[in-house]
């Protein structure tokens, strides 16, 4: 018997197992529907992928072009705030002298609060910042120079603005006698005396100060003005020395630009300024 009779029934016929055996002996063309799965999911995958890179890749762009179309309108809202809280509110000042030394020195930054007058009357002892225009020339005071072209000018106010810089047209002195108040000098221990009380004030003046201090008055503040001093006595231009200028030497309260509260700069020298002492007890013997 040849192969081919091996191969058929008896009937002929081949076997329907064998003939259905066959192709999955020799392998199906087609691949698994397991493989096929799997291969539609990772190129499903992969395709997701790309297009949500693409996605955060469009969407960083915008953000980045939005940004930079939106910065010009953040720095003149920054500008802006800057100016209404320096014209209104509080502005940093630069000292320039010595003549609220030690208090204050050279090359120190106070914040002033610009509000606070509008609240409350001035009180003596606070440290004021005033324009000193139309009432006195303190003959110490800096001259800022004016620079010679835009782009220096633009530095140099935003240095002022800061207090990084002098103005030139500010000054910065002590409150020691209000409007009506009588002001003299000296008693027999060479203090100042306002309405015949004694200031008791070696706890802030510049060391030897009392022996440096200039006779002057009895003078009686003006309606609307306040009588200033320096903390240095011998070397400050306050109200002492400009009894000759319009006020008699005392400032208008309407040239009061706000009060100095707080030293910003130096770190080591940060602190408040306060009311000394003395100007409590003047208050009280005064009521």
């Amino acid at each position: 018997m040849n192969t081919d009779d091996r191969d058929l029934g008896s009937d002929g016929a081949q076997d329907e197992d064998s003939a259905r055996s066959g192709p999955e002996e020799h392998g199906s063309p087609l691949a698994p529907e397991s493989d096929q799965d799997s291969g539609a999911s990772a190129v499903s995958e992969a395709g997701a992928s790309e297009a949500e890179e693409k996605a955060d890749e469009r969407m960083s762009k915008e953000t980045q072009g939005s940004f930079w179309k939106e910065l010009p309108i953040l720095i003149v809202i920054a500008l802006v705030l800057a100016f209404v809280i320096r014209t209104w509110v509080m502005q940093a000042f630069y000292i320039p002298s010595g003549s609220m030394e030690n208090t204050l020195q050279v090359g120190d930054r106070v914040l002033v609060n610009k509000v606070v007058y509008e609240i409350r009357d001035i009180r003596r002892g606070e440290v004021v910042v005033f324009n000193g225009d139309g009432s006195w020339d303190d003959p110490n005071t800096v001259v800022v120079p004016e620079p010679g072209n835009p782009i220096a000018r633009g530095f140099t106010w935003v240095q002022q603005q800061l207090g990084a810089a002098p103005t030139g047209k500010e000054y910065i002195k002590r409150v020691i006698g209000l409007p009506g108040d009588v002001v003299e000098c000296c008693d027999d221990q060479q203090r100042v005396v306002v309405n015949g009380v004694a200031l008791d004030e070696e706890e802030y003046l510049y060391p030897g100060s009392l022996t440096s201090h200039e006779d002057f008055g009895p003078v009686t503040v003006p309606e609307g003005h306040v009588w200033v001093m320096g903390d240095h006595r011998a070397i400050s231009s306050d109200s002492r020395r400009n009894q000759g200028n319009p006020g008699g030497g005392a400032v208008p309260i309407d040239h009061v630009v706000g009060r100095a509260f707080v030293i910003i700069w130096p770190f080591d020298q940060a602190g408040g300024l306060g009311v000394p002492d003395t100007f409590a007890r003047l208050d009280d013997d005064a009521s």
